[in-house]
């Protein structure tokens, strides 16, 4: 998983900066387009996109993943979805599904504290890590530590005999 996970990431990489040299020179020949087309009106989606603006990449980079783990964590609140949740989104050795929930589960929290203080621990330091490592070597990096930590989870539970679920990485 890892070796795709950066395989994917390094690709990605490739194209985003292909994309961004593409535009760059793109944006260069439309410049005089801007001055005729019309300014967006609404005074919320100003708003939003000032606040977008002004966060640091790894900040943006960050809260595509502060929302997955806020969408899973209010379908662990709905009665209907408990028996998925179980199935996929916990990690479990001697569960049938084995392979996903180790990805899955790395979304999980059934505690809203932890999830906020996880969320925060993230936000703080995102900025300077994918400064340094990029936002797409940063994600592989996320989702490959959220799996190996599942997989000595599943070592850890094999060793003590101890087989109940358990959620986060």
């Amino acid at each position: 998983f890892t070796g795709s996970a950066f395989g994917s990431a390094a690709i990605w990489q490739y194209e985003s900066l292909k994309s961004r040299v593409q535009t760059y020179f793109e944006e260069a020949r439309a410049d005089w387009m801007d001055k005729m087309r019309p300014q967006k009106r609404g005074d919320f989606r100003k708003q939003v996109n000032s606040w977008w603006n002004n966060l640091t990449e790894g900040q943006r980079t960050v809260t595509g993943i502060i929302a997955a783990n806020a969408f899973v964590f209010c379908l662990w609140r709905l009665p209907g979805m408990r028996r998925i949740m179980f199935t996929y989104f916990t990690s479990n050795p001697s569960s049938k599904a084995l392979c996903s929930p180790m990805l899955l589960s790395t979304f999980s929290h059934f505690s809203l504290f932890h999830m906020a203080a996880n969320m925060y621990v993230l936000w703080s330091f995102s900025s300077s890590i994918v400064s340094l490592l990029g936002c797409e070597q940063f994600i592989a990096v996320y989702l490959s530590a959220g799996v190996i930590s599942t997989f000595v989870s599943y070592v850890a539970k094999m060793a003590t005999g101890k087989f109940e679920p358990s959620l986060g990485a």
